[in-house]
């Protein structure tokens, strides 16, 4: 995973799938979609470029004369909870990390429920590491801090930005994290 060079042939889930969606339902259509994978550090830089690139910063008024920038998703958000995605999912699993991005909202979905010690009870209070190493390379290439509080640094994002709430859903093949278009 963090040199291979056919990391999906030993890992074969291990790979992230992004589809643009036009509409707020997979039966929409489909106007953009990428396969990213490879090592982590490659699989990292292509998320982030892809990441920015469909990320729209507004001005909006605050006052006659004053104006506030906003973003339709806090940039901080979308990567603290991609970050978490890459760092817990069950990489024992054939299914892919999915990023997809609806009109309305982004859905991160990762393979594997809550690990360890985490539960909904105590979710995002209480984390296990599924994946130390991969963990560690992630702070070592200055992805992470593992500080245990991504999902508490994306909710504030969200919330200076004037957005909704993250929103989860726990199953025990995998995790939601649902993020809302900001209104």
């Amino acid at each position: 995973m963090l040199f291979g060079l056919d990391v999906r042939g030993w890992l074969p889930g291990a790979y992230l799938q992004f589809l643009r969606v036009a509409g707020t339902s997979l039966a929409d259509p489909v106007i953009d979609d990428h396969l990213l994978e490879g090592d982590l550090l490659s699989l990292l830089r292509s998320l982030d470029a892809l990441t920015d690139a469909q990320i729209t910063r507004y001005p909006a008024f605050q006052t006659t004369l004053r104006e506030r920038m906003f973003e339709t998703y806090p940039r901080v958000a979308v990567r603290e909870l991609l970050m978490n995605a890459i760092m817990h999912r069950d990489y024992g699993s054939t299914a892919p990390l999915r990023f997809t991005w609806f009109d309305d909202r982004i859905e991160i979905q990762s393979p594997g429920g809550l690990y360890g010690e985490a539960s909904p009870a105590n979710f995002p209070r209480q984390t296990s590491d599924r994946n130390p190493i991969i963990a560690e390379a992630l702070k070592a290439l200055g992805y992470v801090n593992r500080y245990g509080r991504g999902v508490i640094t994306a909710q504030a994002a969200l919330e200076r930005n004037e957005s909704p709430p993250a929103e989860f859903t726990f199953d025990p093949g995998y995790v939601l994290a649902l993020i809302r278009k900001k209104p």
